[in-house]
């Protein structure tokens, strides 16, 4: 089996993107000649469950030297090329993490983002578009809670879906500008105002 040299940070996901992270497409693209690493890193899945989805679509794992011999080909090079740019550019990866996904040193990991048309960037300029990719992300979960709340879900349904605290669901509802509804009181003197 391929040997795990290091587990990069995987791109900030969320869960209803990983679940469409399916067994057969992570298979294609190991059969193409992607390494577990790299498929943790494009599918922002944890390792093991990167390698649980791939036994379960029944992938024949390769060795690293059959990793090493399948990318002597040019043209399994120029797909790594690709591939290791698209993390750079789209999911904010540096140079470590592709040479981390790409089992090869910095240097090369810089060779070949360069060889598909990357552009180095700056350490500020890679935390700058990592800070800009979570607040995106952390905008589109809160609009996502407002909708559901807004189609009737309680603060604590929404937690427990989310598995985050009922404090941290309601920040983020109050980040979306949502109207809230007024809390139900059902104590006793309550019910006998009521009653009277």
């Amino acid at each position: 089996m391929e040997l795990r040299r290091m587990n990069p940070q995987p791109p900030p996901t969320s869960t209803a993107e990983s679940q469409t992270v399916t067994p057969e497409s992570l298979r294609k693209q190991y059969e193409s000649g992607a390494t577990v690493d790299e498929l943790v890193a494009t599918s922002g899945l944890s390792y093991g469950t990167v390698l649980n989805r791939l036994h379960d679509a029944g992938t024949v794992m390769r060795t690293s030297w059959q990793t090493r011999r399948m990318r002597e080909d040019p043209q399994a090079r120029q797909r790594l090329a690709s591939h290791l740019r698209a993390l750079y550019d789209d999911h904010g990866a540096t140079l470590t993490e592709l040479a981390a996904a790409a089992g090869e040193t910095r240097r090369a990991a810089r060779r070949l983002l360069i060889e598909a048309g990357g552009t180095v960037r700056t350490t500020q300029q890679t935390l700058r578009m990592r800070s800009a990719a979570r607040a995106a992300e952390r905008k589109k979960l809160a609009l996502s809670l407002r909708a559901r709340y807004e189609a009737g879900a309680t603060v604590p349904e929404l937690a427990e879906q989310c598995n985050y605290s009922g404090a941290t669901v309601y920040r983020l509802l109050h980040e979306a500008n949502t109207p809230m509804r007024p809390r139900h009181r059902h104590g006793p003197a309550n019910q006998a105002r009521k009653n009277a």
